[in-house]
């Protein structure tokens, strides 16, 4: 213990002084850090809302996309399902009246068609209605009519989704301390701290992210499609580059939940910013499977009902990965990439409210709890001084480097502090002195079993250790549960306190223990006074 390794002392140094360094911004204005050197760090604590403000929207959804996008998905579940083994013929299956509607080339295959379509309804809670109603009409016709009930708990089910990703796209991390809730039926409320940017954050949220390949109807005349008009089966979209419509196949290829990842990158010829997709199992076989029965035809990259591009398939893309191109800029394409990773929207939502939100309890909070925080301090290291005399001067510059290393961890993962958050604090720096005090107690008591002062400097630290670390175990899985299973305030109290055990258990173990082991070193003290 009283030799330690080269290694080890800048290793702890190191990065006692990257957390210093990390920290400093988060006591300056965010409009000087950005005037700083580009090689120093500007990581910063961002405030909550209770705070700082923020940004607050007011989200509906659009019960008519909702519903097409319900009637297009069971378009495709009805062709995978009648395509299994054995087939059954079918004609161009419709979506028009709100319903799926098709006819039988055999009907003698209408109870197998009718038994395999049911299996595609589902109950709605205790009622015992269908989410869809399955009848057949002249005998070679088969209708699903989505119900009432069914369409009902559609929206409720999109509205969850929908709520979860809005979060996972505007705090990707859970760091934020953002606030998304359902109201009502079809609204969602947002509330984000510090936001400089609301348009992005609007185009973010607003984007469903449905991505989708399907193949080019080639067949398609050319004049007709100007004129909004595509083949049987297939439809006239948009470019996204505005250079014209195009007619697409109405099947999907691959659709955007099945996409594992998504990021963007460069391209190696150009360096201009694209998006770089992977595929799940079920996706990356799908995609293989259309790009090789494909070859020769081009397939067109859909996001959101426009054409992204509509490149030829060259050969079989057999690697489960893809990469969209398009005019983007480095933003835009990073936008993208998350919008693709938290999953698209299952319905269309649109802004319908937006204002500024004022800080809840502003700067009077803010004084009053860094005057707490500042109180506390004070106490505690007073307290140690007195009761531990050098032993607590230690353990004094350990909490002093504790609250830089918390503020430094929570600024580089962009951790919001709320008043909640500040409690944390306090509590952490109250509760980061308990190891020193478990430490100096067991050494004054192997001292007055009349162990000699190195052993019982050693024996003190090595048996205070276990009680230490068992102790910060049971904190830190307590912390993590109010993190994963709590939201707002509650959050970021537990975000805190949990960065808070974390580095309070390095700096009064570790960091305390080398600066003990240096002392003894270079002193050789005869006795110690604890």
């Amino acid at each position: 213990m009283f030799d330690p390794p080269k290694w080890k002392i800048w290793g702890i140094f190191l990065a006692i002084a990257l957390g210093v360094a990390f920290a400093i911004p988060s006591f300056f204005p965010k409009s000087e850090v950005a005037t700083w050197p580009s090689l120093a760090p500007r990581t910063q604590i961002a405030l909550g809302l209770d705070l700082n403000g923020g940004s607050q929207l007011l989200l509906e959804a659009d019960l008519a996309d909702a519903q097409k996008q319900r009637l297009a998905a069971m378009e495709d579940s009805v062709s995978q399902e009648l395509r299994r083994d054995p087939r059954i013929q079918t004609g161009d299956i419709s979506t028009a009246d709100g319903r799926v509607s098709f006819m039988l080339r055999d009907p003698s295959q209408l109870d197998a068609a009718v038994e395999r379509l049911r299996t595609l309804t589902a109950g709605v809670g205790l009622t015992g209605t269908r989410t869809w109603n399955v009848s057949t009409v002249d005998g070679n016709r088969v209708i699903m009519t989505p119900t009432p009930q069914g369409a009902e708990q559609a929206v409720k089910d999109a509205m969850t989704v929908a709520r979860d990703v809005v979060r996972r796209r505007i705090d990707p991390s859970g760091t934020r301390e953002v606030t998304v809730i359902n109201q009502g039926g079809n609204r969602i409320l947002v509330q984000v701290p510090g936001v400089d940017d609301p348009e992005a954050l609007k185009r973010l949220i607003g984007q469903t992210a449905r991505l989708e390949f399907k193949l080019v109807d080639q067949r398609a005349d050319p004049n007709q499609v100007a004129q909004g008009r595509a083949p049987a089966g297939s439809q006239v979209l948009q470019m996204a580059d505005g250079s014209g419509p195009i007619a697409v196949q109405r099947r999907v290829m691959v659709a955007g939940d099945q996409v594992s990842r998504a990021q963007q990158t460069f391209d190696q010829q150009t360096g201009a910013p694209n998006i770089t997709l992977g595929f799940d199992t079920a996706g990356a076989r799908r995609f293989a499977r259309a790009t090789t029965e494909n070859v020769g035809k081009p397939f067109a990259i859909i996001l959101d009902n426009k054409v992204l591009s509509a490149p030829n398939i060259n050969e079989p893309i057999i690697g489960g990965t893809a990469t969209i191109s398009g005019n983007f800029t480095v933003e835009t394409a990073n936008e993208l990439a998350v919008a693709l990773s938290s999953g698209k929207l299952p319905v269309k939502l649109d802004v319908i409210e937006e204002r500024t939100v004022s800080a809840e309890l502003g700067r009077d909070s803010i004084s009053k709890g860094l005057v707490a925080s500042a109180v506390a301090v004070l106490a505690v290291m007073l307290f140690m001084i007195i009761t531990y005399g050098r032993f607590g001067v230690y353990a004094n510059i350990a909490l002093l480097v504790n609250a830089f290393m918390i503020l430094a961890i929570m600024g580089i993962f962009g951790s919001a502090l709320t008043l909640p958050g500040i409690a944390g604090f306090v509590l952490t720096i109250g509760a980061a002195v308990d190891a020193n005090v478990l430490i100096n107690e067991r050494i004054r008591e192997e001292q007055r079993r009349g162990r000699k002062l190195l052993d019982a400097i050693d024996t003190g630290y090595k048996e205070a250790s276990t009680a230490i670390f068992d102790a910060n175990i049971t904190n830190t899985i307590a912390a993590a549960m109010m993190w994963y299973f709590g939201s707002g305030p509650v959050r970021g109290f537990a975000i805190v306190l949990l960065i808070g055990i974390i580095t309070s258990v390095f700096t009064a173990v570790n960091f305390t223990r080398l600066l003990v082991a240096l002392w003894v070193k270079r002193k050789r003290p005869r006795e110690l006074h604890i």
